[in-house]
């Protein structure tokens, strides 16, 4: 099997796991109420005060009709809170509720295992590698592919 082969395998299967293993670990736990896509949703919307609905459909690549259905589904699930701003009642804010923080700390904790446990293992050059091969990878994909990053 050539490099690139090898690559690509590794790749594919370390993508598709990571998506497995948070769907899994949803599921299982506490937010299992929640999709992965909503999940992530959540992730983007943070900690922030209030984001705007169009901020954050930009933000996650969707139109506003698409951000609108999957919020109003965040808000019957009580993750999430909207309001139209008093400065202009055209902008419509959102904000995660307690319920929606809890969900983003929960989900952020895993983030932090999972680096942790990638690391654990490396030296400080074998890391500093890791972060270069990662930061080409990324480069590639937002050259490549016009993706514009978080």
């Amino acid at each position: 099997m050539s490099n690139h082969e090898t690559v690509n395998e590794i790749l594919v299967r370390l993508f598709a796991n990571i998506l497995y293993i948070e769907e899994r670990c949803l599921r299982i736990g506490e937010f299992n109420d929640l999709t992965i896509t909503e999940m992530h949703l959540i992730e983007n919307i943070g900690f922030s005060t209030e984001r705007t609905m169009s901020d954050t459909a930009k933000a996650v690549k969707v139109t506003s009709g698409t951000l609108t259905t999957a919020i109003d589904n965040l808000i019957k699930k009580g993750y999430v809170e909207r309001r139209r701003s008093s400065e202009d009642r055209r902008v419509v804010k959102i904000r995660l509720t307690e319920k929606g923080k809890e969900a983003f700390k929960f989900h952020e904790d895993f983030h932090k295992d999972m680096v942790i446990s990638a690391l654990q293992q490396l030296n400080s050059h074998e890391e500093e590698v890791l972060i270069k091969v990662l930061s080409n990878i990324e480069v590639f994909f937002n050259e490549k592919y016009k993706y514009a990053g978080w």
